[in-house]
């Protein structure tokens, strides 16, 4: 990206209408908040000065702010052009163009927004909107345009007329901007809305009446313009990210047998030739092997990778457990905290008992060990390479190699040829 392009990132909002206690930004959209899909975004945009306006309980999403971005805090929430031109000091020797981004805009595509910088830059314009066509634009501010199709303002849907309500492009609320003629424009700012906030929107009226040119980019896939107010906006937003994240799987070579029914989180990576059954949770930061069968009816939580050619299916769940090559883990299963090798097979009703009251413990079972149903490992525990536990078992000891243990509490019961 050019260097003479630089982001503010609007980030200080409550989350009134979300009916909630935390930020607006901090909300998950598919594992991720929703304020992580735009910083992503201005990562691989590759934007060299960026800064990120937060206010309402911004110690909490300030925590997921990277280091190269520079935070500034909105003490008062008096609108979006108050949180702009508390950001803009940090832009003292920015000779080129400010681009605005917005936390709660996650669907928000590289590609979109390429353009955007890019028709901006290449036409000398004072600003370029991002907007959009909508069949039911109620809740956006519609595009103004004078008599000559020009931009002429954006109107906000609280303080539009009737008339005004009936056009359908609106504003997307993303923009670019010469530096110059938006800290130019923001002195000239009023409360002059219902609800008294300094709105970035009436920019473009200031900068029309000035006699500087104003452009817009439309956008393609109408989804890109959802802002986020509400959990029922939330829920739209989750299914056409879920959509997104599916398809994108699928095309690297992932089957998903319903996507409709497998909620897989931004960020888990699947490997090819993986089979994926229906009513599958897998979260943020899992990772799959290849050639894999996953589900139906389980959930992979945060931490956990599972190796090549294994099987984890029919109601089990794993967190921050790591599972080998060809093991199987097919049927009613709890395994958290678990380091399992490679060609296990683990018996239908397996538990891992990895908290004590206290603290979460480690169970290991070792590469071809066979777990009976329903055995109860106390963590923690490890059974040994080839071992056996019988059916029923309670493990609370360590379990050598190549030995059957049964029993409760578990002891061995005979020896291999390796015991």
């Amino acid at each position: 990206m050019k260097k003479d392009i630089a982001c503010i990132i609007l980030a200080a909002g409550k989350s009134t209408r979300m009916k909630s206690d935390y930020p607006k930004v901090l909300h998950s959209l598919c594992g991720w908040p929703m304020l992580g899909y735009i910083l992503d975004l201005v990562s691989e945009l590759k934007i060299k000065k960026a800064v990120a306006v937060l206010g309402y309980k911004h110690a909490e999403v300030r925590k997921l702010i990277p280091s190269g971005i520079k935070v500034v805090i909105q003490k008062s929430l008096l609108g979006t052009a108050d949180a702009v031109k508390e950001a803009l000091p940090q832009f003292k020797n920015l000779k080129g163009h400010i681009l605005v981004l917005y936390g709660d805009n996650p669907l928000l595509k590289k590609e979109t927004i390429k353009g955007l910088i890019k028709y901006h830059t290449e036409n000398n314009v004072a600003a370029t909107l991002l907007t959009a066509d909508v069949h039911k634009p109620a809740g956006y501010g519609r595009v103004l345009r004078d008599k000559y199709s020009s931009i002429s303002g954006i109107v906000e849907e609280k303080d539009a007329d009737d008339y005004q309500k009936e056009i359908k492009e609106i504003n997307t609320g993303i923009m670019c901007f010469k530096k110059d003629a938006l800290k130019s424009a923001l002195g000239r700012v009023r409360p002059n809305n219902r609800k008294k906030e300094y709105y970035l929107t009436d920019v473009i009226a200031i900068l029309y009446k000035q006699g500087l040119l104003i452009d817009s980019v439309k956008i393609e896939d109408i989804n890109e313009a959802l802002g986020i107010n509400s959990r029922e906006e939330l829920a739209k937003a989750n299914s056409v990210m879920q959509e997104r994240i599916n398809a994108k799987l699928m095309q690297q070579g992932v089957t998903i047998i319903d996507p409709g029914s497998s909620f897989i989180s931004f960020g888990a990576k699947i490997g090819k030739d993986c089979v994926i059954y229906p009513f599958t949770v897998i979260e943020r930061n899992v990772t799959i092997g290849k050639r894999c069968q996953v589900g139906p009816f389980i959930h992979l939580r945060e931490g956990t990778q599972v190796g090549n050619d294994a099987i984890i299916g029919n109601f089990v769940e794993l967190v921050r457990s790591r599972v080998g090559a060809k093991t199987l883990v097919k049927h009613f299963s709890y395994l958290g905290d678990s380091r399992i090798g490679n060609s296990v097979n683990i018996g239908a009703g397996t538990i891992t008992a990895n908290f004590n009251g206290t603290k979460k413990t480690e169970t290991i079972i070792k590469d071809k060990a066979l777990i009976g149903s329903d055995t109860v490992l106390v963590a923690p525990v490890t059974v040994g390479r080839k071992s056996i536990t019988g059916a029923g078992a309670v493990v609370t000891k360590k379990v050598p190699d190549c030995v059957t243990v049964v029993g409760v509490p578990a002891r061995i019961l005979k020896r291999g040829k390796n015991g």
